[in-house]
């Protein structure tokens, strides 16, 4: 596990801020607290149906950066938005009329959803080659809540230490390891470990490149 010293070289020199935020009924208050984090350049460390996150605004490069820094990953590394519904999704994805049937089934659920891309999503979270990009909608209040006060997805990917195979599940060891890295840490509860089914919508059938929390039945049913 890295140390918080690790992150000391990120120009973040405040300590994070911390709210426990009720995992059924989360506190209008709070929310709107963490909007504002998120709006003026934020780094959020959010509650998901599969785990922890982290987010940034979806038109913030620096903010990105830092999360690459925390993750380092390199460049080419798949981003998610996190949307609210599908109707957000189809303002950021190709979605198709069979497609759209099919996700109206499915979310919100612990489902990544690979589309090609339209001209609303920044070209630096595209994947290379293929145009695509990762959309997901969270069955989690929390997440929903805030992306609804939002108004807009956030960019996203899953709260992954350097070295670590797992990602962080306790928000206290959250705080003692990033507290200077990230600007909020959200305390939903336990979310498990377990990664989304990743489905590439962006080929006929879909195709599922990684069985996770998310039915696969659907799409091997054929």
């Amino acid at each position: 596990m890295l140390r918080p010293r690790s992150f000391n070289a990120i120009e973040n020199p405040a300590v994070s801020q911390f709210f426990q935020i009720h995992p059924d009924n989360p506190q209008a208050r709070l929310i709107s607290q963490a909007v504002e984090i998120v709006r003026n350049g934020g780094v959020v460390i959010y509650p998901t149906d599969s785990g922890y996150a982290l987010g940034c605004h979806l038109e913030d490069k620096e903010a990105m950066e830092r999360i690459v820094q925390i993750r380092r990953v390199g460049k080419d590394h798949n981003f998610t938005l996190v949307c609210r519904d599908l109707s957000e999704i189809a303002t950021y994805a190709k979605v198709s009329n069979a497609s759209y049937r099919t996700l109206k089934s499915l979310i919100p659920g612990p489902y990544t959803f690979i589309f090609s891309a339209t001209k609303e999503v920044p070209k630096r979270l595209l994947n290379p080659k293929r145009k695509t990009i990762g959309i997901r909608v969270p069955d989690n209040r929390i997440a929903l809540d805030l992306l609804e006060s939002l108004g807009e997805p956030l960019m996203s990917t899953t709260l992954i230490l350097p070295g670590e195979e797992d990602p962080l599940t306790d928000p206290y060891d959250m705080r003692q390891t990033l507290e200077y890295a990230v600007d909020l840490i959200i305390d939903g509860g336990y979310c498990g470990i377990d990664a989304t089914t990743v489905v590439h919508m962006d080929e006929d059938p879909p195709r599922v490149s990684r069985a996770g929390l998310g039915d696969t039945s659907m799409f091997e049913a054929g």
